[in-house]
């Protein structure tokens, strides 16, 4: 599974650089940044982003996960891991007992709760046996109802792996996922496959690998699907773009990509004006949308921006998982830090742990976020003091 940190983003990327024995000045001159931002991101005055993470990692030879730095685990956790890296290599090898279309069906309903509460314990302790079902039934049945829960299984896969940044993990589940749909091929399950591939690209740093993958996805989407099937796989896909677009180190290059990807989502959002759509573990529509524009705008160097669009966050993330309401208040917390409002900023981030715990205990925003509000607070508060205990980051 390779090293684990419970170290903060900014404090992992100051020992990954000592420990190869680079200084500030050369680091920073190598990824085009200045050696100030460098300093200040280390000593905690600034949030280390997704966009410089990933600039910082190219001369050290990392991914941007790996300047995170992965989530560690606990003892009991490290073996469902070890099983369900066993089942996925095991994905052309069908147990010989038969599996009840039934009993999949319940599994995956039981998944997908976990997964939008955000359960990531839970989850992780359902998935292995839960593919090696889903693997027989597919091979068994050899429907295309079959091989579409296969592929959402490894859709899970990829989450969970994502959320710890175990790339390894996440990209051979992303590789899985697209072979699981293209034993009978259905083009929505093409289209969820494509997304999360490019989640492999954006996790990796390779941003504008991610925006190739989404851009040709639309477009066999477009051709391959009608009506709101179609809206609803191009809106996810948007989705993604606009996350990708917003990473791009040319920022003028990403705001002209990210405008692209944002009007083409509203665009098909329109199709969803009764609600969002829930289908295979993903969601769209115009609260998503709404979503997504906020962490876009954040990622674009434009926190006003983004809290212009948090003004009424609330009515947005209604009917909203948590694994949505969680990362939307870590973002406003970010652009609450950016602007300067540490106490707004705290606000939302305890409503980021209120709304999902376990992801804020894993996710590098949540963990970042802290880690500069405990530097910048001159004088310990009691919700840092509660904070630190949740996150295991000490003050």
């Amino acid at each position: 599974m390779g090293t684990t940190t419970e170290l903060a983003p900014g404090a992992n990327l100051a020992a990954l650089r000592k420990a190869r024995g680079m200084s500030q000045t050369q680091l920073a001159r190598r990824a085009s940044i200045s050696v100030s931002l460098l300093s200040k991101i280390e000593i905690g005055d600034r949030a280390l982003t997704p966009a410089v993470a990933a600039s910082l990692g190219k001369p050290m030879g990392l991914s941007m996960a790996e300047v995170q730095g992965r989530a560690s685990v606990s003892s009991g956790d490290e073996q469902r891991l070890a099983a369900l890296r066993s089942a996925i290599r095991d994905y052309d090898l069908p147990g010989d007992q038969g599996v009840h279309e039934g009993a999949i069906t319940t599994a995956l309903e039981t998944a997908r709760r976990h997964r939008d509460a955000a359960e990531v314990d839970r989850l992780l302790a359902l998935l292995p046996g839960l593919l090696r079902s889903a693997t027989t039934h597919a091979h068994a049945a050899n429907t295309v109802d079959a091989w579409m829960a296969l592929a959402e299984v490894y859709s899970s896969v990829y989450w969970i792996a994502a959320r710890h940044r175990w790339m390894d993990m996440a990209e051979l589940a992303v590789t899985r996922q697209r072979w699981a749909v293209e034993q009978q091929p259905s083009p929505l399950g093409a289209a969820i496959a494509a997304r999360d591939r490019a989640g492999a690209y954006l996790n990796g740093g390779d941003f504008e690998g991610g925006l190739t993958v989404v851009d040709r996805a639309i477009a066999q989407a477009q051709s391959g699907l009608s009506g709101q099937e179609r809206a609803f796989a191009v809106g996810v896909l948007n989705l993604r773009g606009m996350t990708l677009a917003g990473r791009l180190a040319d920022k003028q290059e990403g705001r002209r990509e990210a405008e692209r990807h944002i009007a083409s989502a509203w665009e098909a959002a329109e199709w969803f004006d009764g609600g969002d759509w829930h289908r295979h573990n993903m969601i769209f529509g115009p609260r998503n949308t709404t979503t997504h524009v906020l962490a876009t705008r954040l990622d674009l160097g434009r926190p006003r921006e983004a809290l212009e669009v948090a003004e009424d966050l609330d009515t947005a993330l209604e009917g909203l998982p948590a694994t949505r309401v969680g990362p939307s208040k870590m973002n406003v917390a970010r652009a609450q830090l950016d602007v300067g409002d540490r106490d707004g900023a705290l606000e939302s981030l305890s409503a980021a742990w209120e709304a999902a715990p376990q992801m804020a205990r894993i996710h590098p925003t949540a963990r970042e976020v802290f880690r500069v509000l405990s530097s910048l607070h001159r004088r310990s508060k009691p919700e840092l003091l509660r904070l630190s205990k949740l996150s295991g980051i000490s003050l």
